[in-house]
């Protein structure tokens, strides 16, 4: 058997990947801390919305029958309360009154319209009315918006603000969500240096812990960053073992190819819980997979910018959906034509970096760099919209040619 049929397909490892988590649990939060939660139970309403009648305009509540003539002939009415917004007072208005309103007070006994106040002279012991009101104008009716018992919003919804407003608006104050998955993120390599920091001949800077703590917090997670880790094996397990049990999810990036220097395998290979294969994709071949000594779940990515950023979207992102309690296929994939054309690896599926143009009924897409996915080409991620999936069974890309577009924050 030659290599090439060893590998696992990408749908393979991602199943492998997926089985790994269950989602976190929930946790019952006040909805000011609530926003960006994903609801794990419905959320039902105790009571018909609005409670009451109540006005939909500043204005004067009155008898219909009073104003029917008032367009030709207006009319004054004696006004015997004022009403404004969360007023507890209980008026009745009788044949020849009106009470003042103001929006969202409720109807008073008796009142079976409102007139807004542009068609009156606006008067507080007295008003002259000069508009007629139909039966019920701008009266906003009990249950208008939902009855009791009816659903307001349905678990598994991402919680923003319309939807926060939405569960204050019944009264409910806290909400089950499910908690923010923690995930450690960690990148290896004697060669890493800090950003900023003065570099020796054969250093570079560490790019991966930062691009995939970023990508892993702006998924919803809480992050704890360990930045770049030198090739000692014996000090990788030490963090691993200090990190096991205590977070979700690790997150590693670098030292799992066949080469030598190779610190994740050499730390990890041994644990019958590892898995290091080969996925028919490119770039991202090298992987790693399985579960530390305490069950906590690993995902151990290359270290080449691009094929950790590749890797990420393509495994990592699915699985913090899940830990997270998302529904399955989240995952934006959008169909665009190539505006160029490239050749692509045969057996693999090769995700490209590219720029899209164009509308929703035209979109385009073009490399966002001309060497393409070569999996150490960082700088041109910054102007990728997305990744190109180029079929297993596809060995050249043409202009014209129409392919599924990842979409990527």
């Amino acid at each position: 058997m030659t290599g090439e049929q060893r590998m696992r397909t990408v749908a393979e490892h991602l199943a492998t990947a997926l089985a790994l988590v269950a989602p976190v649990p929930s946790v019952t939060v006040p909805l000011a801390e609530a926003l960006g939660g994903w609801l794990t139970r419905d959320v039902v309403s105790g009571d018909d919305l609005p409670r009451w009648d109540n006005s939909a305009m500043d204005g004067y509540a009155v008898h219909a029958a009073d104003t029917v003539n008032a367009r030709l002939r207006p009319v004054r009415l004696s006004v015997i309360a004022d009403l404004p917004a969360g007023s507890a007072e209980v008026p009745v208005v009788g044949p020849g009154t009106a009470a003042r309103i103001m929006t969202g007070a409720p109807v008073p006994p008796g009142a079976d319209a409102i007139v807004p106040v542009e068609a009156t002279d606006g008067g507080t012991s007295s008003v002259l009315i000069a508009a007629a009101a139909a039966t019920g104008a701008h009266i906003r009716h009990v249950g208008e918006d939902l009855h009791a018992g009816d659903l307001v919003v349905p678990a598994h919804t991402r919680l923003g603000a319309r939807q926060l407003a939405a569960i204050a608006s019944v009264g409910v104050p806290t909400v089950e969500v499910r908690r923010r998955p923690v995930v450690a993120v960690l990148s290896t390599g004697s060669e890493l240096v800090p950003a900023g920091a003065v570099l020796g001949r054969g250093q570079i800077p560490d790019s991966n812990s930062l691009l995939l703590a970023s990508a892993v917090s702006a998924a919803g997670c809480l992050v704890r960053r360990v930045g770049g880790v030198a090739d000692d094996t014996a000090a990788l397990v030490r963090l691993l073992e200090a990190l096991d049990g205590v977070v979700d999810l690790v997150v590693t990036s670098g030292g799992v190819s066949m080469g030598a220097y190779e610190v994740v395998r050499e730390a990890l290979a041994a644990l019958p819980t590892m898995a290091f294969v080969e996925v028919a994709m490119q770039p991202g071949k090298p992987q790693g997979l399985g579960t530390l000594s305490g069950g906590t779940p690993i995902l151990c990515l290359p270290g080449n910018p691009v094929s950790a950023f590749v890797s990420f979207e393509v495994f990592v992102r699915p699985v913090i959906d899940r830990l997270a309690g998302r529904p399955d296929g989240q995952a934006s994939v959008i169909r665009a034509t190539v505006d160029d054309e490239w050749r692509s690896p045969p057996g693999r599926t090769q995700y490209m970096p590219v720029v899209l143009t164009g509308g929703e009924q035209d979109l385009r897409a073009r490399r966002a760099v001309p060497g393409g996915s070569a999996s150490h080409l960082v700088a041109g991620l910054a102007r990728a919209d997305g990744l190109v999936i180029v079929p297993s069974d596809v060995e050249r890309v043409r202009a014209g040619d129409q392919l599924d577009i990842l979409r990527t924050p």
